[in-house]
């Protein structure tokens, strides 16, 4: 009897001592009402609060920001530095879209003063694209803290590499406050952007959804393409790779006004191909841009029976009428489809774009029409190529099977760059 009671009271230690060490080694997962667990993230402004602002102590701030430059508890990271006396915040850099976010897509935004601080705010989309070394008299380091998609035509991460550059040509620091990818820091698709077809809407060949972090993203910047600035990233404290932005416990901001939400910056990568057609909507103008694509000759039945019986992986097709409010075809009556995201741990945006846009050239040969003679899409994709193959009827499923070496390759060369491990 004695050595069972020991035994008992044993392995109540032993219970005891697990229920302790639990909390210690999973200090960001709680559980909320239904057993459900929410993990928390600390973004890169949340933890260099925490450090006192130790890298850009004492010295002179020009933030790049727009609205999704906040903190865990929805702060603004431009009222977070202004207000904090360890660094002086004397400028503000506006990306594509504005610093409130509110400008539509292409649209020009002009410079200003910031109402609350006084501080001057730079357009770094109107008469340049690039910091001025004008813009930069009097800064010591600059600072970026803007959400991105995880897509190399999101023009956000075009501004990062631009603004790199300056730093380096003006002699200035450059730090990244870090931030989740909201569609996750695994998948990779797409084709590698050919050298030719550089532009805002993508500088470098890296493939359209690289799964890297803005932090990851600038180091493979500075070193593979050779900006070399006086780089430093403030890491996130737990995200880890397979997250998506709705695990991460974070509030979500819109980050630009057609990716409204989570669901719409899934399919992005993938139906923001629909931009290359210049009579075909993308949903600008409705409630669901990128979710619904259509024109007013396209039968969305048809289109969508064609596109559901290929059985995509994580994605189903319905079809839906709308009427855009602006951009292509407003006013119009369109027929179409909605993508709907079943599973989005199988599904492939890029792969299920590009299906969709060989639909539209295989039944509406006369009616589709590239946008400028299809550079658009050449420019979103990153090649002529696949544009070619397509209007030649090169199947679909063969163009995205060819991409698979030099993705294999971008995935070698990402590895030396990752901040966070895979699980």
């Amino acid at each position: 009897m004695q050595h069972r009671i020991t035994y008992i009271q044993g392995k109540a230690v032993i219970i005891l001592l697990v229920c302790l060490l639990i909390p210690a080694v999973m200090p960001r997962i709680s559980v909320k009402a239904g057993g459900r667990k929410e993990v928390k993230v600390r973004t890169g402004i949340d933890v260099l609060a925490s450090r006192d602002f130790d890298v850009i102590a004492g010295k002179r701030v020009g933030l790049i920001t727009n609205h999704t430059g906040i903190d865990s508890k929805g702060k603004s990271t431009i009222d977070i530095l202004a207000e904090t006396d360890k660094t002086k915040l004397v400028a503000i850099f506006a990306p594509e879209h504005g610093v409130r976010g509110e400008a539509e897509a292409g649209e020009k935004v002009s410079s200003d003063r910031d109402t609350k601080t006084g501080l001057p705010i730079h357009s770094l989309y109107g008469k340049t694209l690039k910091p001025t070394r004008e813009m930069l008299q009097g800064i010591d380091v600059l600072v970026y803290d803007i959400q991105d998609v995880g897509v190399r035509f999101y023009t956000y991460i075009s501004t990062m590499a631009y603004a790199m550059e300056a730093a380096r040509e003006n002699g200035l620091d450059f730090v990244v406050l870090d931030r989740p990818n909201p569609i996750g820091g695994m998948a990779i698709e797409g084709p590698i952007l050919r050298k030719e077809f550089s532009s805002f809407v993508g500088l470098y060949p890296i493939p359209v959804r690289y799964g890297m972090t803005i932090g990851e993203l600038a180091r493979l910047f500075n070193e593979e393409f050779g900006i070399r600035a006086q780089l430093k990233v403030v890491e996130m404290e737990g995200w880890q790779r397979d997250m998506w932005f709705d695990d991460t416990g974070l509030p979500w901001i819109k980050p630009s006004p057609n990716i409204p939400t989570l669901d719409s910056a899934t399919v992005y990568p993938g139906t923001c191909f629909i931009e290359g057609f210049v009579n075909v909507s993308e949903g600008r103008g409705t409630d669901h841009p990128f979710e619904w694509i259509g024109a007013p000759w396209i039968d969305g039945e048809a289109l969508a029976k064609r596109l559901d019986a290929m059985r995509l992986p994580g994605v189903s097709f319905s079809p839906c009428e709308f009427t855009p409010k602006s951009s292509k075809n407003a006013g119009k009556r369109c027929s179409g489809i909605e993508v709907s995201v079943k599973d989005r741990s199988r599904f492939e945006p890029v792969a299920t774009g590009l299906y969709i846009v060989e639909a539209i050239v295989s039944m509406y040969p006369a009616q589709a029409t590239w946008a400028y003679k299809g550079s658009h899409f050449d420019r979103l994709i990153g090649t002529d190529k696949v544009r070619h193959l397509l209007e030649g009827e090169e199947p679909a499923s063969d163009i995205i099977n060819s991409w698979a070496p030099e993705i294999a390759e971008f995935r070698r060369v990402r590895e030396n760059y990752l901040l966070y491990n895979l699980p």
